[in-house]
């Protein structure tokens, strides 16, 4: 019996380790939903009116613990401006950053936020504490999933997701930052999130230096062995994509520079689509 015991444990064990991690289902699951899709939320924060608008699957099962993903503006940007998209040949975003398209199964609620006075300065920390608002009311309303909260962002949203991977990463399990800039603060900022970031070279509004310099907080704080030498464009200034070794797990770091300028829907030569979609979409995807 003493053998026997000892190899249950041993499979236990081997079983957690090899499993993924156990949906959290919000307090929202098995209760018919309190919002709905399309839906703008007011809120307020601090005597702040807010808004916030949600991207709900057509399908949505209330027994579902759906993965959360929130989509910040860059400054002079708004809410309904990533719900509709701009023109990216122009320098606009796709629709909720093109990341529904590629959500085949319909896994993901989206939640869009507006900034006020069209960016993310986060003053007094009020625009976290408006996150903070935003995925209690989503919990309570919506099935989600606590363990796979995502944050992404061009340029002021890119800074805004980077201070929530910096002051929430007990709630944020990755972020996506599109060229992105340290002006919505770092509050903590020792804690593993894993870390996606793109950047370009030829960016004149935040220079990529700031980019290097967000990345390599999380390289350390996830534990990656820092990269031998600095990533460049490759030909035709294509976008070069670097996976970091060594990180904690599920704590990854890749980063991809580009040739190009501020622009969140850069294309490599050759290429009809941006790339930050794609690459977002399987970052977020490898947390299950």
């Amino acid at each position: 019996m003493a053998g026997l015991s000892s190899r249950l444990i041993t499979l236990l064990l081997l079983f957690t380790t090899l499993s993924p991690t156990l949906a959290a289902p919000s307090s929202g699951c098995g209760k018919g939903p309190t919002l709905r899709n399309g839906q703008t939320v007011n809120t307020n924060i601090n005597g702040k009116s807010r808004q916030y608008s949600l991207r709900v699957p057509d399908n949505y099962n209330q027994n579902n613990p759906y993965r959360l993903i929130f989509l910040w503006h860059p400054l002079g940007g708004s809410m309904q401006k990533i719900i509709q998209g701009e023109d990216p040949n122009r320098g606009g975003v796709l629709p909720y950053y093109g990341l529904p398209p590629l959500d085949t199964n319909k896994k993901a609620i989206y939640v869009v936020p507006n900034g006020l006075n069209a960016g993310w300065a986060n003053q007094n920390g009020e625009d976290v504490s408006f996150f903070d608002s935003m995925l209690q009311s989503v919990s309570d309303g919506l099935c989600i999933d606590t363990n796979l909260v995502f944050s992404t962002g061009f340029s002021y949203g890119g800074a805004m997701s980077y201070s929530l991977a910096c002051s929430r990463a007990s709630k944020v399990r990755a972020v996506a930052v599109i060229s992105g800039g340290l002006l919505s603060g770092c509050a903590g900022g020792n804690d593993p999130v894993a870390y996606y970031a793109q950047h370009g070279t030829s960016d004149q509004v935040l220079n990529v230096s700031g980019g290097r310099q967000l990345r390599d907080r999380f390289v350390k704080n996830n534990g990656c062995r820092p990269a031998n030498g600095e990533a460049q464009p490759g030909s035709g200034g294509k976008s070069t994509r670097v996976e970091y070794q060594g990180c904690q797990q599920g704590k990854d770091v890749v980063w991809v520079v580009h040739g190009g300028d501020h622009n969140p829907s850069q294309k490599d030569p050759g290429q009809s689509q941006p790339f930050a979609p794609g690459n977002t979409w399987e970052f977020f995807s490898r947390f299950n």
